[in-house]
């Protein structure tokens, strides 16, 4: 008997924390479809605007919305608002989401780590607590590792994960690396899916309402012990030429090779960088390659960058210029298309802290097509 194939749905998305777009980005080349968009900060909306612009995205259908998430509780316009365009979502046939990662400093083990009771830990709370009302069919929620890893933080995430369940999803978690991914960046993220448990099979999820078959790594392009295990270059003297070899496929996990797939040297963004005060002394005595301390960090052309962290005074070279990295190359290193650039009249600060604050572009693109199989494959 020839066997019917399943109908895809439309799934509409709903962004909160969207900064300048790189999560929104990897799920929108995955086949989702943005419908709303949330970001306080007026820059950084403005870049999400103007990139989408410039690589003729279809701007989200209800538009933009600059105000604090915790509007959208209260009994006002932006609570309406959402809980309408959900509606419409649900009466045309959709399958409706909610994406997105609160700001993370008060879990940073670089940040202030002043946890929930930070203006930005309280805003993971707002955002769960926004889920656990509007009651989409799935969400992901985005944060930094010390969210999970540290015994304080951890608790709070318990919690949050807890009241989840409460509001009726199953749910699942993974720190998942971006070099997993094929992004030239060791950066660890923890990142919780969730479910509504009425709307997929029971064989799905445990007595705990953990879903069983998630498979957070299925698009990944990379193991990460075998990446960590590889024999990268050491540290060499500033300006010195630096050859090096490597197995055809970890060449895509180093900063040179992104510096060429993106034409960093003639992208629109690449003559923006930070000038130092001062002389380049500091600048040519760090060896190529030397990131262990905190600042000054001079990345190694053949091997990949540490976190894109470009806040809290830290100060990432470029392997053998002397200078800072520009923006060009920190969205390359962010993994993004070489379309993607920022309006020149935004702010170094705020460009470099957007980059900073983004979900690695391969790294959504690849949570995205795992989170759009197990959608399409389980709900009824």
């Amino acid at each position: 008997m020839k066997s019917v194939k399943k109908t895809e749905k439309t799934i509409k998305l709903f962004s909160f924390f969207a900064g300048a777009g790189f999560l929104d980005l990897g799920f929108e080349k995955t086949g989702f479809t943005i419908d709303f968009m949330n970001e306080i900060s007026e820059p950084f909306k403005d870049a999400y605007c103007f990139a989408r612009e410039k690589m003729n995205i279809q701007a989200p259908r209800y538009g933009y919305f600059t105000c604090d998430i915790k509007n959208f509780l209260e009994r006002s316009k932006y609570q309406v608002n959402l809980e309408h365009y959900l509606s419409r979502a649900l009466s045309d046939g959709a399958i409706t989401g909610f994406i997105g990662g609160p700001p993370c400093p008060d879990f940073s083990i670089a940040g202030k780590n002043l946890g929930k009771e930070g203006v930005n830990g309280i805003l993971a709370l707002s955002y769960v607590d926004l889920i656990c009302v509007m009651k989409p069919d799935f969400f992901l929620f985005e944060n930094v590792k010390g969210l999970y890893q540290t015994i304080e933080h951890r608790k709070y995430f318990d919690e949050l994960k807890q009241k989840l369940k409460n509001a009726g999803y199953c749910t699942s978690e993974r720190l998942t690396n971006a070099l997993e991914f094929g992004v030239p960046q060791d950066r660890d993220r923890i990142l919780l899916f969730g479910i509504l448990k009425d709307k997929i099979n029971s064989t799905k999820y445990d007595s705990g309402d953990e879903l069983v078959d998630f498979l957070w790594n299925k698009y990944a392009s990379f193991q990460l012990d075998t990446v960590k295990n590889q024999k990268w270059p050491e540290c060499n003297d500033f300006g010195q030429i630096s050859k090096f070899t490597l197995p055809d496929e970890y060449k895509k996990l180093t900063i040179q090779y992104w510096f060429d797939q993106n034409d960093v040297e003639d992208h629109p963004n690449a003559n923006f960088f930070f000038q130092p005060r001062s002389g380049l002394s500091k600048f040519q005595s760090i060896q190529e390659g030397d990131v262990s301390k905190k600042s000054y960090k001079r990345l190694h052309r053949w091997k990949y960058s540490p976190t894109a962290a470009y806040g809290n005074n830290e100060v990432h070279l470029h392997p053998y210029k002397e200078r800072r990295l520009s923006v060009a190359e920190a969205l390359a290193i962010q993994s993004l298309p070489k379309e993607f650039q920022l309006p020149p009249e935004m702010s170094l600060s705020d460009m470099f802290k957007t980059i900073g604050n983004g979900v690695p572009y391969l790294m959504a693109n690849g949570v995205a097509e795992t989170i759009k199989n197990y959608v399409q494959e389980n709900i009824r």
